[in-house]
């Protein structure tokens, strides 16, 4: 199993800005521009390094960000997850950071037969009569029908169905 987060994550806790909301971001190679669009909305960001313990800090809400490879194969990261969790602070995760919040919550993940690739994928929002355009580049889906008791899917790909979001019913955590 290649550990590609290793190799894009930051290496060392970066502080930015001085905002009153604190947002910690789990960097499993994270761009530029998250960082940037967090603090124009005036959030102190905190970005840690992918195998940092959330449980030890103080912050208002965890960003887990997106990156490289199959979060299955991250399980050290997903327990870190689920310490996080049980604070019950807001958890939003995208792209790598969606499956690993859907594999530290109890689903599994499965490998897309071509990936999502591109700027114009048709996503429904679920309970909605609505869909959005959006950017993807992943090779992995989460299997809603893995999502387990309390938790559901919020987003679904149009062009094949798949989770492209879950939120959990009672607590603040959710991802696309």
């Amino acid at each position: 199993v290649e550990d590609l987060v290793s190799e894009v994550s930051c290496a060392e806790t970066v502080t930015y800005g001085e905002g009153d909301c604190k947002v910690v971001v789990l960097d499993c190679g994270c761009k530029e521009s998250t960082i940037y669009g967090l603090l124009k909305r005036g959030v102190q960001v905190v970005r840690v390094p992918y195998n940092c313990d959330l449980s030890a800090m103080d912050y208002d809400g965890v960003l887990l960000s997106n990156g490289p490879g199959n979060a299955e194969n991250y399980q050290s990261i997903v327990e870190n997850i689920r310490k996080a969790m049980a604070q019950d602070k807001p958890i939003f995760g995208m792209g790598l950071g969606h499956q690993l919040l859907a594999v530290a919550a109890g689903a599994k993940i499965f490998k897309l037969k071509y990936g999502h690739r591109g700027a114009s994928q048709p996503v429904a929002i679920v309970g909605q009569e609505r869909a959005v355009m959006t950017s993807q580049n992943h090779g992995y889906a989460v299997d809603s029908d893995s999502l387990p008791e309390g938790w559901q899917t919020t987003f679904t790909n149009l062009n094949d169905g798949t989770n492209e979001g879950i939120a959990h019913k009672t607590k603040p955590f959710s991802s696309v």
